[in-house]
């Protein structure tokens, strides 16, 4: 009988080099076959003594609970301000016209408003718009189902005012931010800051004494007589429904 070419001892030798990376492929395979189950139950039986303990958990629930209360709370707010809306919408404000907003552009946030009613509803060029405190602007123009109303902050903007306390007359001026300017027909001025301002009782182009702003801040060197900066009492940006008013 012939023998081997290569003794015996070496072939022992040469399986015991390769093994262990024979395993590895092995192990390889499973995991490539198995995509990682395997090591997922490991990972998980081996990590389960620092999974999180009964203290924790109350903790999420704890926080859960806190989060379904603001949630709550800020639902029954809206509600609120949903149902007000209704009853502006239903009621009205005296003889006027109750009308949503429905458009406002971004380039002209401080500029116009476009409403959701119009000839067909009774509103006519140059009516009032007020908002809950006060007027925000009046109708440029109106079309049968939609009124685009010019706001007090746009620039140009100039309504004939006056303040109650001191019986001045002043121009409210439009500065295309959200703080218009009122400019003074007088140069002694004796407004300071707290002020109301309204509408002239002697305007024949707006109702009479419909609250306006709230005098900010004077400037009593101003050219050619002082001026102020006042805050609307009802904010045009934060709006969604609005009263229209005819002279």
């Amino acid at each position: 009988m012939g023998s081997s070419p290569w003794p015996q001892g070496t072939n022992t030798r040469s399986l015991k080099r390769i093994w262990p990376w024979l395993v590895l492929l092995g192990v390889l395979g499973m995991v490539r076959w198995s995509k990682g189950v395997g090591f997922a139950d490991a990972y998980a039986l081996i990590s389960r003594p620092f999974w999180p303990g009964p203290a924790q958990k109350e903790w999420i629930q704890s926080a859960q609970q806190r989060q379904d209360a603001s949630r709550l709370q800020l639902l029954e707010a809206d509600n609120a301000r949903l149902r007000g809306l209704l009853s502006l919408d239903q009621q009205g404000l005296g003889d006027g016209i109750s009308a949503a907003v429905i458009s406002r552009t971004p380039d002209g946030w401080w500029q116009q408003i476009v409403l959701g009613k119009g000839l067909l509803d009774g509103i006519s060029k140059g009516d009032a718009v007020t908002g809950p405190g006060g007027l925000i602007g009046r109708v440029q123009s109106v079309t049968p189902a939609t009124s685009l109303v010019r706001l007090l902050t746009a620039p140009g903007s100039r309504v004939g005012v006056w303040v109650p306390r001191t019986r001045q007359h002043a121009l409210l001026v439009g500065m295309g931010t959200a703080r218009p300017q009122l400019e003074f027909l007088d140069k002694d001025v004796k407004v300071r800051p707290g002020d109301l301002v309204s509408t002239s009782p002697a305007s024949t182009l707006l109702p009479a004494n419909l609250p306006v702003a709230i005098v900010q801040s004077l400037n009593p060197r101003g050219v050619p007589a002082p001026t102020a900066l006042v805050q609307l009492i009802a904010q045009p940006d934060a709006i969604d429904w609005v009263q229209v008013t005819g002279r």
